[in-house]
């Protein structure tokens, strides 16, 4: 591993203030201590922030309000998540195993980098990881490999489950600084690859996640997290789809629908949510909206199955949503 030097910071402020160019934020951990084991990471300074004030689960100025440095299973598990918003419960509860999920925080499950192979092995070109160097996936290996989002430089897939349903519902992330707080919607922090995937998402330099703010959608209490895998547990989505839907005497009113493991980034699927709203909410309905989530795929030699899995997983989504009342 790469030597570095290790601070504790004891509040907000004496973080950032240690923090620069080469610097790392250091929460549960369960990302990127594994990846500096495989020197994909070298930070110069890793800064514990476990101790700063950034916690709390709160329904706050009609939004739910998430302390960045809550761990998963303590949010999956609140009540309050549980009865407003369960397809946020859904994701974290299937995500990682028990032991991850109560070492993890939110932020960092937030700032979680792909599981691309190619990334994570530093014998490997990754234009991700050393830019300019080639990516590997998009002839080689590419079976759980992104078909949206995804450009000549890059076609990893975005790896957290809870970010899928946090973008459904148009959570915001606060994020601090020494200038102050700035709040951007988790949609736009992620960036696509374009021709610089080495910048994943709009962090600022000695910036931290503060809190996620997940606006109230009443009736987004029927509301679900559908993960698909190669096996049940400990494993990342080939497909997964979080929805919500409102639906008033068999019509869909409204809904959410967002997607990952197929995308560079939670995909949020706004042509079916457009499609699907004033439609009688029946499978036939779901299945002609759903083929719209892949008008812009760009699959791949072994992933060409994703684009059916998830038109398939959509509609599934739905339907157990929509039967949910």
């Amino acid at each position: 591993m790469h030597a570095f030097d290790y601070a504790a910071a004891s509040t907000v402020r004496g973080a950032l203030d240690l923090a620069g160019p080469g610097s790392a934020f250091l929460a549960g951990g369960t990302t990127l201590v594994d990846l500096m084991k495989l020197d994909v990471m070298t930070p110069d300074r890793v800064i514990d922030v476990n101790a700063l004030p950034l916690k709390g689960i709160r329904l706050h100025e009609g939004a739910l309000r998430i302390g960045a440095l809550e761990r998963m299973s303590d949010v999956a598990a609140h009540p309050v998540v549980r009865s407003i918003h369960p397809m946020i419960s859904k994701a974290l509860l299937l995500s990682a195993s028990g032991q991850v999920r109560n070492m993890a925080s939110i932020g960092g499950n937030l700032m979680q980098r792909t599981r691309c192979d190619y990334f994570r092995d530093v014998t490997s070109a990754c234009n991700k990881r050393r830019p300019g160097s080639g990516c590997p996936a998009l002839t080689g290996v590419n079976r759980n490999h992104a078909v949206l989002g995804t450009s000549d430089s890059c076609v990893a897939t975005h790896a957290s489950d809870v970010a899928v349903a946090f973008v459904a519902l148009d959570a915001q992330v606060v994020l601090r600084s020494r200038d102050g707080d700035r709040v951007v919607p988790l949609e736009e922090f992620y960036r696509l690859p374009g021709g610089t995937p080495d910048r994943e998402n709009v962090l600022g330099p000695g910036e931290l996640i503060a809190e996620v703010v997940v606006p109230m959608l009443p009736w987004a209490r029927h509301s679900t997290y559908l993960k698909i895998r190669d096996r049940q547990s400990y494993e990342f989505a080939l497909t997964s789809v979080a929805a919500a839907v409102d639906v008033k005497r068999g019509v869909v009113q409204d809904v959410r629908l967002a997607a990952g493991g197929v995308a560079t980034k939670p995909w949020r699927l706004r042509a079916v949510e457009e499609a699907l709203r004033g439609g009688v909410a029946i499978e036939r309905t779901f299945a002609e909206a759903a083929e719209s989530a892949v008008d812009e795929a760009r699959p791949l030699a072994h992933n060409a199955f994703k684009t059916i899995l998830l038109k398939r997983a959509i509609v599934r989504a739905l339907l157990e949503t929509a039967g949910a009342r």
